[in-house]
């Protein structure tokens, strides 16, 4: 199997879906500012390792800050409780999902904050870790289930229904659109800081971006703001994912959706889900240049590189799903077999390249595994 697979985007720059408008935007970061735990997580520039692979610079977004959870998806979680909650006053709901893992952690952790329980159910292969992470709040039952990530989705919406519960899903199910979409326009908060921070730090504009997809909601929504506020000045997008779960990869060439569901080794288990986001595949289908199936050994090297940086350069903790953008890079521009691949994208002493490093070290033993040390020691 190769490390690394590539398919070209048809850029057919479709309209966007109606979520996607300054006013959505506006009532986003209006509320993310009113949480007493809301600060913009740091953007760091790896100049030395720019510098190494012959581009002009890597700016790297590190949501391993966001509220003290280790990722970012409580800023979906969040908005999409939030606005539950002013549509519901006077309710007290048990809020229920299906997670990996830091979007559990992030329903758990918005449900608390409201004062409401929550349910959490994971897939088959659930680290020990990610159960206890979420526990620990102190306000969800997590139950791991014998299916993978897409069969316990649909069996967790059966199972608010029965109940009466709030299913908080970041993917479109049948009649089921807006709270999804609500978890994607909290994403859009992370590319606002960026734009934001490019202008304070005075960095050159990102010319490239890479974006870890599982359903493909925060690409998708991520992608979307791009192309809705900057237009023909947004960056060339790349869409990443694990290779045995590649739905965006499988879907968006072929411009249908095509599954990937079932039980799939990985590491990356952010990003080990085989069906996108309906809602989301027009803008991952028309406005992605590129797609890339990547193997657990290029999140591996991501991770290092990230702990291990140049003299000069910011030290980061990169989780398996947060570093895969990093790893990609490093083979595109050190490893001769991808110059093809590299030609493809652009890559060259002129370009800017946006990551966004989604998560910590959410499985501390696999960090460990990888990386040859605690992530506590890392920058140390």
């Amino acid at each position: 199997m190769d490390k690394i697979q590539m398919a070209k985007g048809k850029l057919a720059r479709g309209p966007l879906p109606a979520m996607f408008n300054s006013e959505q935007y506006r009532q986003v970061e209006a509320f993310h500012q009113t949480l007493k735990q809301y600060a913009p997580t740091p953007l760091i520039n790896l100049s030395k390792l720019a510098e190494k692979l012959g581009i002009q610079a890597i700016l790297v977004k590190d949501e391993s800050h966001r509220f003290g959870l280790n990722a970012f998806k409580a800023l979906g979680a969040s908005y999409a409780v939030h606005r539950y909650l002013e549509q519901h006053p006077h309710t007290q709901p048990v809020f229920v999902t299906t997670t990996d893992g830091n979007h559990g952690k992030g329903v758990a952790w918005a449900a608390l904050q409201a004062g409401c329980r929550a349910e959490i159910f994971m897939p088959k292969g659930t680290v020990a870790s990610r159960v206890q992470a979420i526990e620990a709040l102190g306000n969800a039952k997590v139950t791991v289930t014998e299916w993978g990530y897409d069969d316990t989705v649909r069996w967790t919406r059966d199972y608010a229904q029965r109940n009466g519960y709030v299913l908080v899903q970041d993917t479109v199910l049948e009649d089921y659109h807006e709270i999804p979409q609500n978890i994607v326009l909290g994403y859009t908060t992370m590319i606002r800081e960026v734009v934001q921070q490019i202008e304070e730090q005075a960095l050159a504009k990102p010319t490239h971006v890479f974006l870890q997809a599982g359903v493909g909601s925060m690409a998708g929504g991520v992608l979307g703001w791009l192309a809705d506020t900057l237009k023909a000045e947004m960056p060339v997008a790349s869409i990443i994912e694990a290779t045995d779960s590649a739905c965006v990869f499988a879907s968006c060439p072929q411009g249908k959706l095509v599954s990937k569901a079932g039980i799939t080794p990985t590491i990356m288990a952010g990003l080990n889900c085989g069906e996108v986001n309906p809602d989301l595949f027009p803008v991952l289908r028309d406005y992605a240049a590129f797609y890339f199936a990547c193997t657990d050994e290029i999140t591996e090297a991501g991770m290092r590189q990230y702990a291990d940086p140049l003299a000069g350069d910011t030290a980061i903790v990169a989780g398996e799903s947060g570093a895969v953008g990093l790893g990609l890079l490093l083979s595109l521009c050190q490893d001769r077999q991808y110059e093809t691949m590299k030609q493809a994208l652009g890559l060259d002493e002129h370009s800017v390249v946006l990551l966004l490093n989604t998560e910590g070290a959410t499985d501390p033993d696999d960090y460990r595994r990888v990386v040859g040390r605690d992530p506590q020691t890392v920058g140390k």
